[in-house]
């Protein structure tokens, strides 16, 4: 009979870079169940978290990375392992020691992010320019909101389709609100769960900063990813906001009748639930409550739907990895859309449209159309 101990040097190691509970894993395999990913990289996660107490971690493995951060095996372990922030361990001990493979692409983000502000290396003058061309004003003291835009929304010809959405709907509702420009900077929500704490750190102090220069009391958000991160994770780094999702805001709007939809939208929608909006922060009615309120759509919902929702993919900066397509959850959460029989796949998250409409353009068969619920809030009024 072999007998295997825990290597306690390496659990030690582990604990300095702030995980403390993975002893705490006693094999039951909850967590594979529950992972999305779990029959594409064999056992994963339990995979990576027994070798993690063994001291056997290769941190040559791309498995270190593969982690969307989706929070479905949190929800499930019957021990509370912190599974995440084991995740977020092992990729810290490879940024802060250099020693193993990191994704290219996910390094240049970071590079990027460092250097100007975001993780596509534009001039931060270019942040939401387009914004400012629709007429969007600088944010002022006594204003009702920040619109933070985001660097997807701030730069991404796609997601600005969304966010253009969402500044036509605020000010159909008589909104006073405003963007910070060139002044925003990356929430560093990817960077966090990559293990870069360091550069996390950096971006929270930078943003609090600029929010308590200007008096902001309330930040709206189009993303989930940068709402977790002001919600959970300023707080602790002395950033105290009120922190709105667009969805809640809207459907706030829509039942003070400050938002009226009259016009028939006749079609078949099935809704995609963002991991960072539903499991993260258990926002689940709101974005169902503005799109049954939209005149003569059906709502239908896919199989895997609120808490059990199919990660995109993005999370975790999966959002900038390149992820070899037979391991793309886009493309299985697209066919699970076409399934519904729906003609439109609602998503209320930059990662989620960005990622399933990747998906879409490169499948073969005949796909839904990727809208986000601002979009057809838009075409309803």
């Amino acid at each position: 009979m072999t007998t295997v101990t825990l290597d306690t040097e390496f659990m030690q190691q582990l604990k300095d870079y702030g995980i403390h509970d993975v002893a705490d894993c006693f094999n039951c395999g909850s967590c594979v169940g529950a992972c999305p990913l779990s029959g594409m990289e064999s056992g994963f996660p339990r995979r990576l978290i027994r070798r993690a107490q063994l001291g056997l971690t290769d941190f040559e493995d791309g498995a270190t990375w593969a982690c969307a951060t989706c929070n479905a095996c949190v929800q499930q372990c019957p021990r509370d392992v912190k599974i995440l922030a084991l995740m977020k361990s092992l990729r810290k001990i490879v940024i802060t020691t250099g020693a193993g493979y990191m994704p290219k692409s996910l390094h240049q983000a970071m590079l990027n992010i460092t250097t100007v502000g975001n993780p596509f290396g534009e001039p931060a003058e270019k942040r939401g320019s387009w914004a400012i061309d629709k007429g969007v004003p600088i944010f002022t003291a006594d204003m009702e909101l920040l619109l933070f835009l985001g660097c997807f929304a701030g730069y991404d010809p796609l997601v600005r389709k969304t966010a253009s959405a969402v500044v036509d709907v605020l000010k159909k509702a008589g909104i006073p609100f405003g963007i910070l420009g060139s002044e925003e900077c990356c929430c560093g929500e990817s960077v966090n769960k990559s293990g870069n704490e360091e550069l996390f750190n950096k971006l929270a102090a930078r943003n609090i900063e600029t929010f308590q220069k200007h008096g902001i009391k309330r930040i709206l958000t189009i993303s989930p990813h940068c709402y977790s991160t002001f919600k959970e994770e300023y707080p602790l780094l002395g950033g105290e906001f009120e922190v709105l999702h667009y969805t809640e805001y809207f459907a706030k709007l829509i039942k003070e009748g400050r938002i009226r939809l009259s016009r028939n939208i006749d079609s078949k929608v099935t809704y995609h639930d963002p991991c960072h909006l539903g499991r993260y922060n258990s926002i689940y009615n709101e974005p169902r409550e503005l799109l049954r309120s939209i005149p003569g759509l059906e709502l239908v919902e896919m199989p895997f739907t609120q808490g059990n929702s199919l990660c995109c993919g993005g999370g975790g900066g999966g959002i900038w990895r390149e992820i070899e397509k037979e391991k793309r959850l886009s493309d299985k959460r697209l066919d699970q859309a076409s399934k519904t029989g729906a003609n439109t796949l609602a998503v209320a998250c930059p990662f989620c449209k960005v990622n399933l409409e990747g998906s879409n353009m490169t499948s073969s068969q005949e796909c839904v159309d990727v809208k986000d619920i601002a979009e057809l809030i838009l075409e309803a009024i």
